[in-house]
């Protein structure tokens, strides 16, 4: 697989998008109903562990306690209202694609861009994680022998969607219509269902006794399960990060889809919790809330299995949406200088697999450190989001201040206070769970935005050490000296023979050169050599230590030492199939990389390749 360069062009690139689709052709694009299912699932399924999150909290109080469950989840739809009215100026005023990291790099300055991207990626991470750990719960509810393997269960999910990725397998927005509204439809169902239950849940799971009252139910308590019920916002600027991906009038088309999506999650939010009200449901060993709320509608027939068997369908698709997105951002930040200009490069299928090797093998880890326990992540998972949104809200005020236009005191009271409230439920939740590992964040983002910063210095440095961008000097032609050619050898060969005629053709002083690691090998060659008499002499190196790279790049530097331009060109055989490589030898890449690190030679490499 070959990587190329990705090209710059003139079109906008989608910050921070959670997919991406054709730029040529509206009929490509996503209509209103084709992005609330391609791009909503990270945001919808979120209400598989955001309800429950709350109900974790609160428990602590008594069994009593889960009661505030509604007015903790009401709160929660509030900031949700703000942040969709919200994100749909920000389509307004960023068509292009408003990640909180073009919003932040446009309006907030440096710092601002590095402390969003680096969100973004604790973001995107982390949204594999909590998706795929969340996804294997729900399975275990329907299958209760699978509890025992949630951490196997992650990775082979993780696995496959790595390998699906790599090999280039795009989104398609009606392969999501399918799951997306199946997941609607069955959430709908047991919220309706619920309302007219009134017999008991039904009991699944491992029982479990009362629980203690470990603390009082207060404004702390209330402010801790508000902020860990939060993380039921994920995914809510998505859309707003993706607007170039709509059918035109992009805009409009996606703030229609923002406000569906807040409607939709809204109220699964509050039906969900209303239910957990009003069943008293509480946290049981073995099964999650939702799982409980589907067999308090569905009984344990097929309906359960299909509700389970959805949502884990669906959160697995949620995790798929970040190989769509991190890639892309990282390849953003590449263009920046932020990262390594890999992460800028296409494989020839076109992905960027730097950033899908990336994304999963971090996410794959932090599954291993939890134990795929979707509750461990979720602080650090919701932090980060607030993050992002707080940048995103702060950067509309600072838009609105600048320019002043109709309407902007009011549109800077709803931004600015969006802000605040997403500031301040961070800073609740980082509070809250510090202990619990939210610590983490406080090196993590910190680490991350020292790396961007230290990159982009370096590409910095490296610009004015190589005088980019400036106009160098006339070229001075050395014509006294010819170009000299060493061409390694071994043994005499087709090998040998392509490579000489290769010299050849490059017009100077050739040089065949062989180290005398086998005296009795090279004394054979050298005989070859003098009966074959191909007209180019065959220099003997001595090496008492048997180290061909130490002789060669030797050998090369006191060449170089003259003001002669030196070649050094290597013959490697490149066999038909990837799997023989392994049966020849891996000499020429080690003297490539030795050369080009230790000689001012030009390091020519030449595949023979084998028919």
């Amino acid at each position: 697989m070959v990587d190329v360069a990705e090209p710059r062009t003139n079109e906008l690139p989608i910050a921070d998008p959670r997919m991406r689709r054709i730029q040529k052709g509206d009929k490509y694009r996503l209509t209103a109903v084709g992005g609330l299912a391609a791009l909503s699932l990270d945001a919808l399924s979120s209400v598989a562990y955001g309800p429950e999150a709350i109900v974790l909290v609160l428990v602590v109080a008594g069994s009593a306690a889960v009661s505030w469950t509604l007015p903790v989840a009401g709160a929660i739809a509030a900031l949700l209202l703000v942040l969709v009215l919200s994100y749909r100026q920000v389509i307004a005023v960023h068509p292009d694609g408003g990640g909180s990291y073009a919003v932040a790099k446009k309006h907030l300055g440096r710092f601002a861009a590095l402390l969003a991207a680096a969100s973004l990626v604790v973001d995107y991470v982390l949204t594999v994680a909590v998706s795929l750990a969340a996804g294997a719960a729900s399975l275990a509810s329907a299958f209760p022998a699978l509890g025992d393997h949630l951490l196997p269960l992650t990775l082979a999910g993780l696995a496959v969607l790595t390998v699906l990725n790599l090999i280039g397998v795009a989104e398609s927005a009606k392969v999501l219509m399918a799951p997306a509204f199946l997941f609607i439809v069955l959430m709908v169902a047991v919220i309706v269902i619920g309302l007219f239950q009134s017999a008991p849940v039904a009991v699944i799971g491992t029982g479990e006794a009362p629980f203690p009252v470990l603390e009082a139910v207060g404004i702390l308590l209330l402010l801790k399960a508000f902020a860990a019920g939060c993380s039921a916002l994920t995914g809510v600027e998505a859309i707003a990060n993706a607007v170039p991906a709509f059918r035109s009038p992009a805009a409009r088309r996606a703030q229609h889809t923002e406000v569906a999506l807040g409607v939709l999650l809204g109220v699964m939010l509050l039906g969900l919790s209303w239910l957990i009200r009003h069943h008293e449901v509480v946290p049981r060993g073995g099964v999650t809330v939702l799982a409980q709320l589907s067999a308090a509608a569905f009984g344990t027939g097929w309906l359960f299995y299909l509700t389970n068997l959805t949502v884990t369908v669906v959160l697995v698709l949620a995790a798929n949406t970040s190989f769509g997105g991190l890639p892309v951002l990282l390849s953003l930040l590449a263009k920046d200088r932020r990262l390594p200009s890999l992460f800028a490069m296409r494989s020839e299928r076109p992905v960027f697999r730097y950033g899908v090797l990336a994304l999963a093998l971090t996410a794959g880890l932090i599954l291993v450190v939890v134990d795929a326990d979707t509750h461990r992540l979720l602080p650090l998972y919701a932090i980060g989001v607030f993050i992002g949104f707080t940048i995103s809200q702060t950067g509309l005020v600072r838009h609105w201040f600048a320019e002043r236009g109709r309407g902007w005191r009011s549109r800077i009271l709803l931004n600015g206070f969006g802000a605040i409230l997403t500031c301040l439920a961070g800073i609740v939740l980082l509070a809250e769970k510090f202990h619990e590992g939210a610590w983490l964040l406080l090196i993590i983002v910190p680490a991350l935005i020292i790396l961007f910063a230290r990159t982009e210095n370096y590409y910095r440095s490296i610009a004015q050490t190589m005088h980019l961008g400036l106009i160098p000097p006339p070229l001075t032609h050395t014509p006294d000296y010819d170009p000299l050619v060493i061409v390694p050898v071994v043994t005499i060969s087709d090998v040998t023979v392509r490579a000489l005629e290769a010299a050849l053709r490059m017009r100077g002083e050739i040089i065949a050169v062989a180290a005398e690691i086998d005296p009795a090998k090279t004394k054979a060659l050298s005989a070859l050599w003098k009966e074959w008499n191909p007209g180019i002499p065959l220099v003997v190196l001595p090496c008492p230590h048997r180290n061909l790279v130490a002789t060669l790049t030797g050998y090369v530097r006191k060449q170089t030492a003259t003001p002669r331009h030196v070649t050094v060109l290597l013959a490697q055989i490149e066999p038909k199939r990837w799997r023989h490589r392994i049966f020849h030898n891996p000499r020429g890449p080690v003297l490539a990389t030795a050369l080009r690190a230790r000689t001012d030679a030009v390091v020519a490499t030449m595949a023979v390749r084998i028919e």
